[in-house]
Formats: C-alpha cells, sequence, structure tokens
C-alpha cells in the first residue's frame, strides 16, 4: 500500500468553519483538495492501492486525521472533494475512529502518531542511502527520489505552503529519508503527481 500524508497547520478541523470560510480563507482547503485529487484519480479510474491522509491543525479543535480510500462502494467526484472533506468533518466522533463513508475515516491523531502508526513493522533501519522502512518525506534538499530504493509498502509526507513544522520534521528525519523531485518548488499537489509517476514508472 502506498500512503500520502498531508500535513496543515492551518486547515480547519470542524466541518461548520469549512462551511463558513472560503477554501482559502479555511487555511488553505483549496491546497488539500487538489493534493488529494492529484493522489487518487486517475483519467476515468482511481488509484485503489494508494490512502491519503490529511492531518489538520488549524483551529477549533485540532488535531483531526483523515484518511480516504477509494473503494469499490465509495462515492468521489473531483468537483464534490471539498464537500466530501466538510461531511467527513462534521461526522467526527470523539474517542474514536470514525467510518463516515466507505473507505473514508476521520479521527482526532497528532501528526507524529499518524506516520508511526504507518511506519512498516518487522523491518531493518535505514542503512546507508536506502530507507528499507519506506518512509519519505518530500524536501527539496533530499536526495534524488530517482535514486532511493522504494518499497511497495511506503509512506511520503508532504506539507502545505507552509511545510513541515520543524519539531517534528526534526523526529521524522531520524526515521524517514528526504527525498527530492526537483530543484524548483513546486505546488503540493505537482509533488503529489510526480511522486506517482516515479511510483508507477518502476511498477511499484
Amino acid at each position: 500500500m502506498k500512503h500520502f500524508i498531508y500535513f496543515s497547520k492551518d486547515a480547519v478541523t470542524s466541518g461548520k468553519a469549512l462551511s463558513q470560510n472560503s477554501l482559502m480563507r479555511a487555511g488553505r482547503m483549496d491546497i488539500a483538495i487538489h493534493s488529494l485529487i492529484q493522489g487518487l484519480f486517475l483519467s476515468h479510474d482511481f488509484r485503489t492501492d494508494v490512502k491519503f491522509h490529511f492531518v489538520f491543525y488549524g483551529m477549533p479543535d485540532p488535531p483531526k486525521h483523515i484518511e480516504i480510500q477509494v473503494k469499490e462502494n465509495t462515492v468521489i467526484r473531483k468537483k464534490d472533494v471539498g464537500t466530501l472533506i466538510k461531511k467527513i468533518l462534521y461526522k467526527y466522533k470523539e474517542g474514536e475512529k470514525h467510518e463516515v463513508f466507505p473507505g473514508c475515516f476521520v479521527e482526532k491523531k497528532s501528526f507524529l502518531k499518524v506516520v508511526e502508526e504507518l511506519a512498516p513493522k518487522g523491518v531493518p533501519s535505514v542503512r546507508g542511502n536506502i530507507n528499507t522502512e519506506g518512509i519519505f518525506i518530500l524536501d527539496k534538499k533530499g536526495e534524488d527520489i530517482r535514486k532511493a530504493e522504494i518499497p511497495k509498502d511506503c509512506v511520503f509526507i508532504l506539507g502545505d505552503q507552509e511545510g513541515l513544522p520543524k519539531k517534528e520534521l526534526k523526529r521524522l528525519k531520524k526515521i524517514a529519508i528526504s527525498v527530492s523531485v526537483g530543484g524548483k518548488v513546486y505546488f503540493a499537489s505537482q509533488v503529489v503527481v510526480i511522486v506517482n509517476n516515479e511510483l508507477d514508472y518502476r511498477g511499484v
């Protein structure tokens, strides 16, 4: 399984807050939506082997973890992704990981906890430039993604326009490898496209 974790320190964490604001004023929810579309959608098809994770730290009730995977009975359309996220946030239930729609879950969980739970179990630690843990941070200063060893069970972590929080990033770099998709600064959604293309090319 391939996972994308998208972190935003400002994205709102309730359906009401999302309803009352434009996508940009709701912590740049527009960036989150575009990233999800590029992570899960293909032309006339979906990537059913990908789980997309949002971790939102905005007001009024952070943190919120939303997990979305397209399954056979998941109803999802590009133009309705914002509405889907809003409905998922509205249906949050305190103290549990709640499946709102098939393949769509919401819960209160911290960024690092989400990463730790997705880390493949029972594998060796990082050795040289090979990440046997399968956890990758998208970073312009990282090693070329085309040279990285990427297992079939892998996790890619990226942030919104503000990037990842420095405190958490320092801890993440102890268990993950930073990889770069190129020397230019791309939109988060474009980074997701490039990573998916690289994995498609390798047959991962």
